[in-house]
């Protein structure tokens, strides 16, 4: 490894920043998952999310090459994404009837360890792209984001408390994530490029969604979060109002 070159340097700068562009977004989840759980359990909650996201991250590594061809398989996991988005904004603080500390816990690790599964892909291929080949920037790449989504976490914890609107901002951040897997599907990909060859660019790193579809699909996608997640919690506050007058 030659410190001394520039794309070396160049290698891990652009780590970093892609490090700190798409922790965050891991991050969201896992605050909006633990956010119900007791304070004492909120930390446990976040190191063993944050620590699913890596271990998701180090086995995506490894068969990212086939994991990239797969039909459908962004398409798949923009729907879960979806899923879990909607339920994460629709579920009550509260709930009516006790559930017991750590199913609670495990409850919102099962829920990071899906959503990280969904987007770990992306934030790989980012990282092994950038480390042009040097396995040692493509670890560090890994383990730097370890601290970024402890901290980051943290932080989106405490503010999702003082201001709940926050909830229903990462929420639609999720469907927009979602809205861009879908698009960014290679069946998606291969449809739009039948359509018209400019909606889909073609890099160094393969074929992706042109402007246009891509910023389409991700405000279609947090509109469906925030519009489909009003109606259910309406539909359920009405049903617990009648509930409660019977």
């Amino acid at each position: 490894m030659d410190f001394t070159a520039p794309t070396f340097w160049v290698s891990l700068l652009q780590i970093i920043w892609i490090d700190l562009l798409l922790s965050g977004d891991n991050a969201v989840v896992i605050a909006l998952a633990c956010r119900s759980l007791p304070p004492q359990q909120r930390k446990w909650g976040i190191l063993l999310g944050a620590g699913a996201a890596v271990g998701l991250r180090i086995l995506f590594a490894l068969a990212v090459t086939v994991l990239l061809g797969v039909p459908f398989l962004k398409v798949a996991g923009g729907l879960l994404l979806f899923w879990i988005a909607i339920k994460l904004v629709t579920d009550n603080d509260g709930d009516s009837h006790e559930v017991a500390a750590s199913d609670s816990l495990w409850k919102a690790v099962r829920t990071i360890a899906i959503a990280d599964a969904v987007m770990s892909l992306d934030n790989v291929v980012a990282i092994a792209a950038a480390a042009r080949g040097h396995w040692e920037l493509f670890v560090f790449g890994l383990l730097l984001t370890i601290p970024l989504i402890v901290f980051g976490s943290q932080l989106l914890l405490r503010l999702l408390t003082r201001f709940p609107i926050l909830i229903w901002a990462g929420a639609a951040l999720l469907g927009w994530i979602a809205g861009e897997m879908l698009v960014g599907d290679v069946t998606s990909l291969n449809l739009l490029q039948q359509i018209d060859p400019s909606l889909v660019k073609v890099d160094d790193h393969g074929m992706h969604p042109a402007a246009l579809p891509h910023y389409v699909a991700s405000v279609i996608g947090a509109a469906i979060v925030l519009g489909t997640g009003y109606v259910l919690r309406n539909r359920a506050r009405a049903t617990a109002e009648a509930g409660h007058g019977a």
